[in-house]
Parts: structure tokens; sequence; C-alpha cells
């Protein structure tokens, strides 16, 4: 295993997030799913991974640089321990490891070596090994953070979109029923891989909705405008209201005043109950665009009769 610094290209002095920065740099280009076919590729890919396994942990990173363990976070024991050796004959390296092997038995209570000895010699180096025979369980892959901007058509319609994931993967998204912006959508087993065979990190996917020009968002009913003209609004009749899925035909008493607002049921958002929303209309009467001497009249005379009552 070649040095960690080296493999992820950053200098002894990096900090966290530059580490971090070249790991993600480096798993993007090298991903599985971007090199189906070279084989190189994925092996420089798992290279990258054991090298932020060591560098992305500050006890890790702590340990390797202190030579304690080496590139594949394995512990490093130097050379023998003259000290202790030669006692017949002298020369000879006393073999701990047998000694603790053979007395295994005896446990602490009776003075035994085992995994206190260990533990005392080589301090955390033993006990990152996992002890007597005690791996410790792979590292999680990291997780992700992404956004994915909808419009209200997307989810009425429950649209299927293609999201780009900082991961390196590419993933088709059904927008769920009942999002709101804002709201975080946890996919698992979508983030970074795990070292070792453990499971992949998880995407964190916020949603945002984009604005609506043509409507106002009330959790899962809408609000729109309907200008109506003034003879329709007078004489009342159909009109036509347009919603997420086209327009539709409506129709109002006669006499209706701007502000008045009418529900459409089912014509909002999709709750996920399955269920779906209302759009609120208001009225907004409008008057013609060009002068019209015959509704002038009609209202100079119903000014006048206001006047004389």
């Amino acid at each position: 295993m070649r040095n960690p610094y080296d493999v992820l290209g950053v200098s002894r002095s990096a900090d966290e997030a530059e580490i971090k920065k070249a790991f993600r740099k480096l798993a993007k280009a090298y991903h599985p799913d971007r090199n189906k076919n070279d084989a190189k590729a994925q092996d420089r890919f798992a290279e990258v991974n054991q090298a932020y396994e060591i560098l992305g942990d500050a006890k890790k990173r702590e340990q390797f640089d202190r030579g304690a363990i080496d590139g594949e976070g394995k512990p490093r024991f130097a050379g023998g321990f003259e000290g202790f050796g030669g006692g017949r004959g002298g020369g000879g390296n006393f073999d701990f490891e047998s000694m603790a092997r053979g007395r295994a038995g005896a446990g602490a209570g009776a003075g035994g070596f085992g995994e206190d000895i260990f533990s005392h010699l080589f301090g955390e180096a033993f006990r990152s090994a996992g002890g007597a025979g005690r791996a410790a369980p792979p590292q999680k892959g990291e997780d992700v953070a992404a956004e994915l901007t909808v419009t209200l058509d997307q989810i009425a319609g429950e649209a299927k979109l293609r999201l780009n994931l900082p991961s390196g993967r590419e993933v088709d998204v059904v927008v769920p029923k009942g999002v709101v912006d804002g709201q975080v959508i946890r996919l698992r087993g979508l983030g970074y891989p795990g070292a070792h065979g453990a499971d992949p990190g998880d995407a964190l996917l916020t949603i945002r909705v984009a604005p609506d020009s043509r409507f106002q968002v009330e959790g899962a009913d809408l609000r729109t405008s309907a200008e109506v003209p003034l003879e329709d609004a007078v004489l009342g009749g159909p009109i036509r209201i347009q919603t997420l899925t086209g327009a539709v035909e409506m129709k109002i008493p006669p006499m209706t005043s701007s502000g008045r607002v009418f529900r459409l049921r089912g014509k909002g958002l999709p709750r996920k109950d399955g269920t779906r929303g209302d759009l609120l209309a208001t009225i907004a009467v409008t008057l013609p665009a060009a002068a019209d001497e015959d509704l002038t009249e009609f209202a100079r005379k119903r000014r006048a009769a206001a006047a004389t009552s």
C-alpha cells in the first residue's frame, strides 16, 4: 500500500478540508460507475478509499504519522526487544507473542500475559488491531449532500428526474408525494462507498420548489387569480380557470364581485396519502381595455341615482 498522502496527492500538513476535497475529486474520477470496463481505475478507486480511511480519521491519521500503523491501517512493530532477550546465552529476541499464546488460558487473574501485556507494550497500535483477535468493524462510507429543484408541474405529475450526485453517481429520482420546499430526503446507500466492503453512506437530498407565477402554495392547496370580464361577473356563467393539469370550466353566479374565492376540489398538489389538495381561485373583475360609451353612460346614471337616493 502506498503512502496515503501520495495516493490523495496532499502534503502531510494538509488540513481536513483539503484531504476531503482531494478524496472527493479522485473518488468521482475513478468511480466504478464511470469506469465499468477499466480494471485499473477500479483498483485506483479502492486505493483512494483506503487512503481516505486513514487520513479522513483523525485518530488513524495520528497513528500513521507516528508510525504505529501502515497505509492499510495495520499495526507496525519495530524490530526485536534486545533488553528482554539473551536469558540463556544472550542475543535472542524474547517471543512475547508465543508466550501470550501459550498462557492465554491463565487469564489476567492468574498473572498471565495475554492481551494486557500487548496493550501495555504496544499501546493504541495493538488495541486498534483488535487486541486478541477482535477486529474493528469496517467504516461506513461518507454521506453526500445534494439539492434538487422541482416545479409544481413535476410535483403534480410525480415526475422522474435524473440527478447527478457529488459521489459521481447518476440516479433517477421520483418526486415523492407530499414533498415541500426545504424537505430533506435520505436516499440510502447512494453516498460514498465504505472501505473493505462496509456499507456505503447515504445521499441527503434537499428539495427546492421553484417559484411559479401562476400559483401560490399553501401546503397541498394552491391559490390562483381568475380574471373575469365585467359582463360575466354581472350576468354569471362559465369561466375558464387554469390548473396544473390544464384549463377547466367553472360556473360563477350573477353579480360576482372581485375578491370572491371559489374552491376547485382535487386540483391542488398530491398528499402523502394519495389524495390531492384544492385550488382556490380568487375572482378579479376586469373592465374593457378600450373606452365603452354604453358602459360609461350606464355608470353615470348609476352614480346620479345613488346621489339622489
